[in-house]
């Protein structure tokens, strides 16, 4: 049984991977039907939104796991910032739908114009890079979907910068980002590493010289 874990646990951590870029993917639309005025923002929605970053970090790890082997540095340092990013991203929608809503829009415009603005501006471009520096990475040392890493990285844009794109570019890269992380979850799932099972199987010959 012990000689199955190294191929059970990986294949069972990817598939929870998997529900997080799925979950991910499903709130980032949930959050553009929201903005556009398709569903009412409500208290759900709003403790919602920064469950997307939060459970795209595991989808980041997830696609690094299946693609470490050949991944190399600069896919672990896509994969690192990437994380740090969102991380600081889960900061960020939290402080837009949970603090910014319920306080005067003078005291909003001075939090803007402090160290915020800073700190918002620096997420976001960690952001920024650190998806273009993973998609460059998964587009040269992996299988991944070409169109999946052209719409994942293209989303991350306005998303990244939307301060300076109007609020329809930022929906439009809210359901493209679902897009392309759908299309890569579905492909991480379908390309669990399975190298140590067949190197389990290959028993090793001992006593078969006769002395």
């Amino acid at each position: 049984m012990s000689s199955n874990l190294p191929v059970l646990l990986p294949a069972a951590l990817i598939k929870v991977f998997a529900v997080a870029g799925f979950l991910s993917a499903i709130i980032l639309v949930l959050n553009a039907a929201k903005r556009s005025g398709i569903i009412a923002t409500t208290p759900f929605t709003q403790l919602a939104a920064p469950v997307a970053q939060l459970a795209a970090i595991g989808l980041v790890i997830g696609i690094y796991v299946v693609t470490s082997r050949k991944a190399g540095f600069l896919g672990l340092s896509g994969a690192a910032l990437s994380v740090i990013a969102l991380a600081g991203l889960v900061g960020v929608e939290f402080v837009l739908n949970l603090v910014f809503p319920y306080v005067d829009r003078d005291v909003v415009a001075l939090l803007r114009s402090g160290p915020l603005a800073l700190a918002l501006t620096v997420v976001s471009l960690l952001f920024l890079i650190g998806t273009i520096v993973f998609m460059v990475a998964l587009w040269r040392t992996s299988n991944a979907p070409r169109g999946a890493i052209l719409l994942y990285a293209a989303s991350t844009v306005p998303i990244a910068l939307r301060p300076v794109f109007p609020e329809t570019a930022l929906q439009l890269g809210l359901i493209g980002l679902a897009a392309a992380i759908t299309w890569l979850t579905t492909w991480m799932l379908r390309n669990i590493p399975r190298e140590p099972l067949e190197a389990d199987n290959q028993q090793p010959v001992t006593g078969s010289k006769a002395s």
